[in-house]
């Protein structure tokens, strides 16, 4: 027996089906999708359209401010399909909470061309026209150079936006963003040849990144309360550690952070002072490499830095970026001079032996030569003999004094 028999309302037309839908409030309208598949597909219809590329924006726009402003259920479609220039296309979905989703179609074979892209939020609300419609959240994957301009034009209609997510614009080589005060979430994941990002935006308090990590510049300093650089793939140029300060700035007070072994290592622990804290730190989702034995000590060291933490988070990943021992060694390239303090004898426990392998490590670790290396104290004239050939005279600095004796090995 068919279950469908005795429901004779969702065996109507599609015709009826709407002009019943119109006398519902538009709460009642969205729950009949859970009434049964029919109902379910109603709401799903998709209109579709044929154009050139040039004509998408006003396409988008008068589907949307249909949509937005002139709510019709006897005319209802969530979704537009555009296509144009032979077989490609964009798919709009409008979702609840003022969600707007544009997808465009991409070929896995198809080489990317490399493209920048400055996109402008900042919007003046004695402008509103009967083209702008309100969006808090906006996803754009796919973009490519070719649809930039388009996207771009169709932004330009859009009030209010809250949150903006970037995902898989293969050949985006740098990317900017700018906005008012509205901007609060920046969501880019996966497009994996962006090398450069700028952030114009004064209220951002959500950054959700993965790919290769790039070069990002700040136009202002934010606290931000959640932040994601899921960096696995490694750095997409050569950084260099100092370049990070600003960033941590704006990440010091986070509530949810994930970060890689690797970003931790190379671009956060050089940059932090020695009073620094993560004080509002709640949530730390750890990305380790794991490609020898485990090493606990930064995961231990970055935990220290969290007085509040309470939830921890471990992904071994062994495929991701680590730091070899060659960028180890450009680390200390900048490295001048190296005073090791309390070689006082033998009284102390500690062995000739320790002590050379302890000078050993920054004679293999740093390429400054000739180093510079001193001991603080006189008296173990023999360790200091063994690097003779590579020590010079040491000129005396007045920030020696806060060790009071200024006196160091000839």
């Amino acid at each position: 027996m068919d279950p469908n028999e005795n429901d004779l309302i969702s065996n109507l037309p599609d015709e009826v089906l709407y002009k019943i839908s119109s006398f519902l409030p538009f709460e009642s309208v969205l729950q009949t999708t859970f009434l049964s598949k029919r109902w379910r597909n109603l709401w799903n219809k998709i209109s579709v359209q044929n154009g050139a590329l040039e004509d998408l924006p006003n396409a988008a726009i008068n589907f949307l401010i249909h949509y937005f402003n002139h709510f019709n259920p006897l005319n209802y479609f969530r979704k537009l399909q555009y296509q144009f220039d032979n077989g490609k296309a964009l798919f709009l979905s409008v979702l609840s909470n003022q969600k707007l989703h544009l997808h465009f179609s991409s070929h896995k074979h198809e080489v990317p061309s490399e493209f920048d892209w400055k996109l402008n939020l900042n919007y003046d609300h004695h402008q509103l026209s009967h083209s702008t419609f309100f969006v808090k959240t906006l996803c754009l994957k796919s973009v490519s150079r070719l649809t930039t301009e388009a996207v771009s034009s169709l932004v330009s209609s859009i009030y209010s936006l809250e949150s903006l997510k970037l995902i898989e614009c293969n050949g985006l080589q740098s990317f900017s963003v700018s906005s008012s005060s509205k901007l609060r979430s920046l969501t880019i994941l996966d497009c994996l040849q962006l090398e450069f990002l700028h952030i114009g935006s004064s209220k951002l308090r959500s950054f959700r990144y993965r790919g290769s990590f790039p070069r990002i510049q700040l136009d202002y300093h934010f606290n931000m309360e959640d932040v994601m650089l899921d960096c696995r793939q490694g750095p997409g140029y050569l950084y260099k550690s100092n370049e990070f300060d600003p960033i941590l700035l704006t990440v010091k007070n986070a509530e949810t952070l994930t970060i890689c072994k690797w970003t931790f290592e190379a671009l956060i622990f050089p940059s932090l002072s020695w009073n620094f804290q993560f004080y509002k730190l709640k949530e730390l989702w750890w990305i380790d490499d794991l490609k020898e034995n485990f090493n606990v000590k930064p995961l231990i060291a970055i935990i220290k830095l969290c007085p509040t933490l309470e939830r921890l988070f471990v992904t071994f990943d062994p495929e991701s970026y680590r730091i070899s021992s060659t960028d180890k060694e450009v680390r200390l390239e900048q490295l001048k001079v190296v005073i090791l303090k309390g070689f006082t004898g033998q009284e102390d426990g500690s062995s000739s032996e320790e002590k050379l392998k302890i000078g050993n490590f920054f004679m293999n670790f740093t390429e400054v030569s000739p180093l510079q290396l001193k001991l603080k104290d006189v008296s173990n004239l023999k360790v200091g003999q063994i690097w003779s050939e590579r020590i010079e005279s040491f000129p005396k600095h007045s920030h020696l004094n806060i060790w009071g004796d200024t006196k160091v090995l000839d």
